[in-house]
């Protein structure tokens, strides 16, 4: 099969659409308004980003579709590639994040896109990436399990070890360094995926990207009537900071967006509507905060893990 970046984009276009459908079902009351977008400062492309607010179960949602293209890359682009110096270039994804109001619903992130670089009269460079990864704010073992089940299952029609590697690609790249701690319990990312060929490589993209509500629904529907309090709600808060944190010092996403001159209010629907910080704390041992700590932001195999 030809590269066919149309064929990607089509396959987004319903993602995105399949995805918010499930999503407002889930919520029951909320829905998405819509906002079309074209890319600032003369260059090529734009988006249609979706946000939730205020629903039954999300406090806020955001699923964005963009498609950019123009005659040179960010620096965040051609740091760690500096071949693609010099290209002009296109990229096509959807990001979606989901912050429920309830402690107990954690909160989830997921991504695919494919990327195309070419200079003139040479061979275009291409790859497709993405993943999906839970942030829990308190951890249940069965939630754990089956998220990382469903990744697993998006992984293995690709090879044996495919979950295994991107699991561990997961677990590395959602790290905060400064706090020495995992943002959740992980799940799957992938990055300039090629190897495969273009056929192959799309349909694992597609593979990750049908099995995101699969992964989160049942979580949300377990979770979401259980009852909670102001100590759950502010422990919520504080550690929404280290989502706000992660985003906004390391994702490559929000650092390429803003350098490519993306829609600034659609690359940062990804951080939550309240959040807090304290200075130097940590919670007291025994107590269920503790145990996020303790139990489930410490990588492990949740899939052979008992309940």
């Amino acid at each position: 099969m030809d590269i066919d970046i149309t064929l990607v984009r089509n396959y987004l276009l319903d993602l995105q659409d399949r995805i918010c459908a499930g999503l407002e079902k889930e919520d029951g009351s909320g829905t998405f308004s819509e906002d079309q977008w074209d890319r600032d400062g003369g260059e090529g492309g734009g988006g249609r980003t979706r946000v939730l607010n205020n629903g039954d179960v999300f406090e806020q949602g955001g699923v964005n579709l963009s498609h950019v293209y123009g005659d040179e890359l960010p620096a965040s682009a051609t740091q760690a590639r500096p071949e693609l110096a010099g290209c002009h270039f296109q990229a096509v994804g959807v990001s979606l994040v989901l912050h429920p109001h309830n402690p107990y619903v954690p909160t989830s992130h997921a991504n695919v896109r494919f990327f195309i670089a070419q200079k003139d009269g040479q061979d275009p460079i291409w790859w497709f990436g993405g993943g999906f990864d839970l942030t829990p704010y308190y951890g249940f073992t069965d939630d754990a399990k089956h998220w990382h089940t469903t990744a697993k299952a998006a992984c293995d029609p690709f090879g044996d070890n495919v979950y295994t590697k991107y699991k561990q690609w997961c677990d590395d790249y959602f790290f905060l360094k400064h706090r020495n701690e995992p943002r959740g319990i992980g799940g799957l990312f992938f990055d300039d995926l090629n190897e495969w060929g273009f056929e192959k490589s799309f349909d694992f993209m597609r593979s990750v990207g049908d099995h995101y509500l699969d992964a989160y629904r049942p979580i949300v529907a377990r979770r979401k009537d259980i009852e909670w309090g102001d100590r759950e709600r502010d422990f919520q808060l504080y550690r929404r900071g280290r989502y706000v944190e992660f985003n906004l010092v390391y994702d490559r996403g929000t650092l390429f967006g803003l350098q490519s001159g993306g829609r600034t209010e659609s690359i940062l629907m990804s951080l939550p509507p309240e959040v807090r910080w304290r200075y130097n704390w940590s919670p007291e041992a025994g107590t269920p905060e503790a145990e996020l700590y303790d139990v489930y932001l410490k990588p492990k195999d949740w899939i052979g893990e008992s309940d």
